[in-house]
C-alpha cells in the first residue's frame, strides 16, 4: 500500500503580470521525508512555499496537505508551521512562553501547555531552560526554540525559509547537524527552502533544483551531484570547471568537446549530443587527478594535459590549485588531495592532471 504524501502540488503557478514566479509546478513530499528546494535569488522558491503556507493564493492549480485540498484554506487553518531567517521570537516572553504560544492560542489546559513545553525542549536539548530570557539565548539555542515552538503543534508540514541564513558559519555548520537529527527524531515532513547548496545537500532526502519558475531536476543529492540532468544544475550544485565548445567527435555516450582556444577534452553526454553541436562540458574539480609526471597518469589511462600553477587556494581539506592549460591557456580549478604529496606545489610549477572522461558530462547547448 503506498503512502499518501504529505505535500501534493498539482500544476501550480503564480504569475506577476507577464512574469511567471512559479510555472506549472507538479510534485509531491513523501510523508516523513526532508525535502529541500534549492535555487539562486528570484527563481520563485520563497513565493512557492507562501502558497504552500497559504499567504498567496496560486493563480492556477492546486495544493494538498495531508491529502486534503487547501484551496482557499486560510493559514491559521492549514495543518502548517514555518521557521524563518529571521525567527520572530517573541522578546517580552520567555523561552517557555515563546514555546507555548501556538498551544495557549489554541486553549490548550495551562498543565497540558506546561508539559508539552517541557517536553518539547527537552527534545530539543534545552531541557530546563523554560525560564530564559531570550536575549539570554545564543543564535543556535533561539534556532532550536523556534523550531519547538513550530513543533509542539504537531503540524503535518515544517516549512522553513533560509533558517540558517543569518548564522555565522561555525554555527551554520553545527544547525545542519542538529537539524537533520532533528527531523530523523521527530519524524515531521520538514519543507526547507534555500540557495546555498551545501544545506541542500547535507540536509535533505530529496532536493529540487528551482529556476525560473520551473524544477530543472528533482532526485537525491547524490543524483543531483553525479548525475546533472541539464547544464544550469551541473553548474549551480557544487564547483565545476565549465568548458564551452563544439562537439567534433562521437565514440557511443563519449564526446570529444574543442573549444575556441582549441582545447579538446573528452566527456559523457547526457541527453542527445550530435557531432557539429554546440555544447558545455563540466569537469569538477574533485574528479581530476594531479601529476608531476604525465608518465603517471598515461599509465592510468587518462587523457593528459600539460598545464602551469597559476594559484594556491589553500583551505585545509578543501585546498585547491588553479591551473592553466599549456596548449589553451584555459583556467582549471583542481582540488588538492589530502596526501601531503602537493605540499611544496609552487606558483610558476608545470604540473599534469588528467581525469575518467565517464566523470565529465556534457549538454549539447
Amino acid at each position: 500500500m503506498t503512502t499518501q504524501p504529505d505535500l501534493q502540488a498539482t500544476r501550480v503557478a503564480k504569475h506577476y503580470g507577464a512574469f511567471r514566479a512559479v510555472d506549472e509546478l507538479s510534485f509531491s513530499v513523501a510523508r516523513g521525508s526532508f525535502f529541500s528546494i534549492l535555487g539562486p535569488s528570484g527563481c520563485g522558491k520563497t513565493t512557492l512555499l507562501r502558497m504552500i503556507a497559504g499567504f498567496l493564493e496560486p493563480d492556477a492549480g492546486n495544493i494538498q496537505i495531508g491529502g486534503k485540498a487547501m484551496n482557499g484554506v486560510p493559514p491559521n487553518r492549514r495543518p502548517v508551521n514555518m521557521v524563518f531567517q529571521h525567527l520572530a521570537l517573541f522578546p517580552m516572553m520567555n523561552v517557555g512562553e515563546n514555546v507555548g504560544y501556538g498551544l495557549a492560542r489554541r486553549g490548550v489546559a495551562k498543565d497540558e501547555t506546561k508539559l508539552r513545553v517541557g517536553e518539547m525542549l527537552e527534545r530539543v536539548s534545552l531541557a530546563g531552560a523554560q525560564a530564559k530570557r531570550v536575549d539570554q539565548l545564543s543564535g543556535g539555542q533561539k534556532q532550536r526554540v523556534a523550531i519547538a515552538r513550530s513543533l509542539v503543534l504537531e503540524p503535518t508540514l515544517l516549512l522553513l525559509d533560509e533558517p540558517l541564513g543569518a548564522l555565522d558559519l561555525k554555527l551554520r555548520e553545527h544547525m545542519k547537524i542538529e537539524l537533520k537529527a532533528l527531523q530523523a527524531a521527530f519524524g515531521t515532513t520538514f519543507v526547507y527552502i534555500t540557495h546555498d547548496q551545501s544545506e541542500a545537500l547535507v540536509l535533505s532526502d530529496h532536493v529540487a533544483v528551482m529556476n525560473h519558475g520551473r524544477f530543472e531536476q528533482l532526485g537525491t543529492p547524490q543524483q543531483l551531484y553525479y548525475e546533472p540532468q541539464t547544464p544550469f544544475v551541473a553548474g549551480f550544485v557544487g564547483a565545476n570547471n565549465r568548458i564551452a565548445g563544439v562537439a567534433t567527435q562521437i565514440n557511443g555516450l563519449e564526446v570529444s568537446v574543442t573549444s575556441a582556444e582549441g582545447l579538446v577534452i573528452p566527456a559523457r553526454a547526457i541527453g542527445k549530443v550530435s557531432r557539429g553541436d554546440a555544447v558545455e562540458a563540466f569537469v569538477r574539480p574533485e574528479v581530476a587527478r594531479l601529476a608531476r609526471s604525465a608518465a603517471v597518469l598515461m599509465d592510468a589511462g587518462l587523457p593528459t594535459f600539460s598545464a602551469r600553477v597559476d594559484s594556491l587556494l589553500f583551505d585545509g581539506a578543501n585546498s585547491a590549485v588553479l591551473l592553466r592549460e599549456a596548449q589553451s591557456n584555459t583556467e582549471f580549478r583542481i582540488a588538492l588531495p589530502q596526501t601531503g604529496e602537493f605540499a611544496d606545489l609552487a606558483v610558476g610549477e608545470t604540473v599534469a592532471f588528467g581525469f575518467d572522461a565517464q566523470r565529465a558530462v556534457c549538454f549539447a547547448g
